[in-house]
């Protein structure tokens, strides 16, 4: 099973329900953009381990991650954690141009997009926390599983997913934008994104199978901490 089987698979109907609301279409286009974007993330994740201390770092930052629940935690901290993600495996520019390939894909607006990436990349996250410490995966196990992920995509589909993550890694991992210090590499420290770069964060997010929430905005000045946009910082 995929980290993005799993992922369908604790979202559940309600989990698919609410995204199909987001979207504004129905649940079979909203499972297809689910797919298209924890590939995404998982891709940037994987792409980002192929270098050795990437690899180091992400494994390293999977032991914060175990045994968490984000699919029922607050749509708040989920936003924050998934930006300071997204800002690690993608980049801030990156994030924006991941959403607009995205949104074509989907027929959708970027900015919604832009608001479900940072939902699914703490997700996607704790995810692979899970399996790498069943598995007792090491850094190097873990990219080899990650690498593995990307043939999985079929079709349409994963033409995208390469293009888009061509475009965005080219030959290797974007230019880090520094150190980053943090307790947590879901953006509790002092650096990381946690606003969306539309200006906005989310409300209450809870779902999985059988539990559903809802999305209120809130002021995103309450957190001025940003990732240096166009750059990754693998180094979590």
């Amino acid at each position: 099973m995929t980290l993005t089987d799993e992922l369908l698979t604790e979202l559940g109907d309600s989990g698919l329900e609410q995204i199909a609301g987001m979207l504004g279409t129905d649940t079979t286009m909203a499972r297809d953009v689910v797919e298209a974007v924890s590939g995404v993330i998982i891709g940037g994740m994987a792409r980002n381990a192929r270098h050795p201390d990437g690899a180091d770092a992400l494994r390293a930052a999977l032991d914060d991650h175990v045994d968490t629940d984000p699919f029922t935690g607050d749509v708040a901290s989920l936003t924050r954690d998934g930006h300071s993600i997204l800002g690690h495996v993608l980049g801030g520019q990156g994030t924006e141009q991941a959403a607009d390939g995205l949104a074509r894909f989907a027929g959708v607006d970027p900015a919604i997009i832009m608001r479900l990436l940072p939902l699914v990349a703490p997700m996607i996250m704790s995810l692979l926390a899970n399996r790498a410490t069943s598995r007792g995966m090491n850094a190097s196990a873990m990219a080899d599983d990650l690498d593995r992920e990307q043939p999985a995509r079929p079709g349409e589909l994963g033409e995208l997913l390469q293009d888009l993550l061509d475009a965005l890694f080219g030959g290797g991992v974007p230019a880090q934008g520094g150190p980053y210090e943090s307790r947590s590499p879901f953006g509790t420290g002092t650096t990381g994104h946690t606003g969306a770069p539309d200006g906005h964060e989310e409300g209450d997010f809870e779902n999985g199978t059988g539990r559903t929430g809802g999305f209120q905005e809130e002021d995103p000045r309450e957190d001025p901490r940003q990732v240096a946009p166009g750059t990754s910082n693998p180094d979590w």
